[in-house]
Parts: structure tokens; sequence; C-alpha cells
């Protein structure tokens, strides 16, 4: 069990993999507290009793999230200290900060995380672009899980995707994946409405929720975390509409509303459906369904994923567009939008 420190658990697993992903310092983070978990019995004992999958629910990432907002507040000096230096004596520190901060790390742990990355918009614009390709007309997004909707914000980025200019070129925030395969085919693409549902919504203009939004951010990717910041400053001037309320419960009106003609309604959703109940998730994928059975050649619908594959060994984006209801397999993708290895419309359709 994950309270056994000497035992492997979703810390332990989680370590192995962000080491994949390029982020020693987090993964030596992540290891530490593994062993010196016992030194924080509350957060312990949420790990020992969570109710549901600890990796799809990114148990590990809350943790990472709660030690390195500390480190950011300052207020412990050792730890902020050693991820300055990421480096130093890592069991004492992280082991120290556990158990100072038990109460405050366990009730962080209980939120659901918010990273928010602004990274997966260039996933999502290729997507888009791809769309625009099947229906030539405006669209309008609506988001599921969009947390401070930053990427409802993505029109106002700037994207190079291999070689391939899209969005606005003045942005300050500038967003280059390392282009894998073919090159995604260059179209404009029109934002007529974005709105997006967070069940806890943050609000970009409020400095605990810019925190916890930060914090969220692994320590050893600066540009990562300079990038968010100038999202935010974005948001902060253009605020996106954001509404409070659970998935399941606001997407039928959101599909029931009229839409006219000439303008393509498209459901968006990066990492958000794994934190769903299965009866919610039954519900959202019923809609989706129902809703693309009504869609016609002149008001069209599509859907496009950024998400797990059930057994979290890849991120794969589809497409899927009605009223043909073809599923594409667009692109696998780094989990924060690092690489994409882009296959296109063209294959992977059913």
């Amino acid at each position: 069990m994950p309270d056994d420190h000497t035992a492997p658990g979703p810390l332990t697993r989680q370590a192995a993999a962000v080491r994949m992903m390029g982020s020693p310092f987090v993964a030596r983070v992540l290891e530490a507290s593994a062993r010196q978990l016992h030194r924080a019995p509350r957060t312990a004992a949420l790990f020992a009793a969570w109710p549901r999958d600890a990796a799809s629910d990114a148990l590990a990432m809350r943790l990472n999230a709660a030690l390195h907002a500390l480190a950011l507040r300052g207020t412990l000096p050792a730890l902020t200290a050693f991820y300055a230096a990421q480096g130093g004596d890592a069991d004492r520190v992280i082991g120290d900060a556990l158990a100072a901060t038990d109460a405050f790390i366990a009730d962080w742990m209980r939120e659901t995380p918010q990273t928010n990355e602004v990274g997966r918009a260039a996933a999502i614009m290729a997507a888009l672009m791809t769309l625009r390709g099947q229906y030539d007309m405006p669209c309008e997004l609506r988001e599921l899980g969009c947390s401070a909707g930053l990427n409802l914000n993505l029109a106002r980025y700037a994207y190079d995707l291999g070689g391939v200019a899209a969005g606005d070129p003045a942005s300050p925030v500038r967003i280059a994946p390392d282009w894998r395969g073919v090159p995604v085919a260059p179209r404009a693409v029109d934002i007529a409405s974005a709105r997006g549902v967070d069940l806890h919504p943050l609000d970009a203009r409020d400095d605990t929720a810019c925190e916890r939004l930060m914090a969220h951010v692994w320590a050893d990717q600066p540009d990562r975390a300079e990038r968010l910041a100038r999202a935010l400053a974005i948001a902060r001037a253009a605020p996106p509409a954001v509404d409070r309320g659970d998935i399941a419960g606001w997407l039928p009106g959101q599909l029931a509303a009229p839409q006219r003609d000439g303008l393509c309604r498209v459901v968006v959703h990066s990492m958000a459906l794994q934190y769903l109940e299965a009866g919610d998730r039954r519900i959202v994928e019923d809609l989706i369904a129902t809703h693309g059975r009504y869609a016609t050649a002149t008001r069209p619908f599509a859907r496009i994923a950024f998400e797990w594959t059930p057994a979290r060994d890849a991120v794969h984006l589809t497409l899927t567009a009605w009223p043909d209801g073809r599923v594409h397999h667009l692109a696998i993708c780094h989990a924060y939008g690092a690489w994409i290895d882009w296959h296109g419309a063209d294959t992977n359709t059913r």
C-alpha cells in the first residue's frame, strides 16, 4: 500500500513516468516522498483510503503540486532552497516538509488537479485546422473540465506546428511542440464563441487560483511556468467564459441550445474525462453520440479529445465529426503537449 514507505505505489510509479518524460527533479521529489510518506500520517492515510484509481486521479501529482506550492511560498526555507538548487538531501528536506505540513498537503490533495496546460492548445489547434478542412466554417467551442479556461483563449496564442504557423503571430504566448510525422495542413481557424465548464473553476484574476495553477507546473520545467504566466496575463485582460458546474449537468443545455447554419459546434476535452465517475462518463458519451445523430452538413458537430488511453500507456488526440461520425486518430501526444506525433485525418479512421 502507498502508506508503506518501502513498497512501490502511486508515487514511485509516477516518479518513473515523469523521469521518462524528462523531469528528473520531480522524479526525485516523488521518490523521496514515497520513502518519507510515513512522516505525514494524514497524507499517508489519504493515499491508503483513496476510493478511486490513484493513477487516474493523479494522486501523486497532487502531492507534488502541494510541495511545489510550499516551495514557492517560501514558508519552509530549506524546501525553497532545495527547489531553487534542484539538488541536496531530498529525503531530509522532503521528509521534514511532509512532517511539518501534513494537514496542508492532505487538504490540498482533496482538490482535483488544475493544470490547465496551455501546451495542449497546440494539439487542439491542429485538430481544429483539420476540422476546418472538412467543414469550412467558423466553430463554437464548448470545453469540458476547463479549469481557468486558458485553452478557451487558444486563438490568442501563436503556434509553430512543425513549421506551420497558426494563431496570433503577435501573441506573447508561443507554443512550438516538437512536431513528428507529416505536417498539418495550414488552414485558418475562426472561433465564433468559446465557453467551458469546471466543477471548481479558477479565476485568472485571483492570486490564490494562479498560485494553484503555477504549483501544478513541474518545478524543473521553467519554460512551461513562463508560458503559463503569460497565458494568465492574457486571461486577465480577456477573461474566458467559464461556468461553475458538473460536466454531465452542464452539457445537455449547451447541446440543446440553437445552432445556426454555417456554424460547427465543437466539444473539446483534454485530460478531463478521467476524473468523472463511471456513470457521469456514460452520460457524457451518450449525450455526444445522440447529438451527433442530429448533425447536418450545414450544422455539423465535432468532438476533440486529448486523453489517456484506458491503459494509460499513451495520450491520443482524436477528432470525431458528424454527420458522418468518423473517428480520426490524429496524433499521439506528450501529456503536456511537449511533442506531437501527427498522423493526420486520413489514417486510422472508422
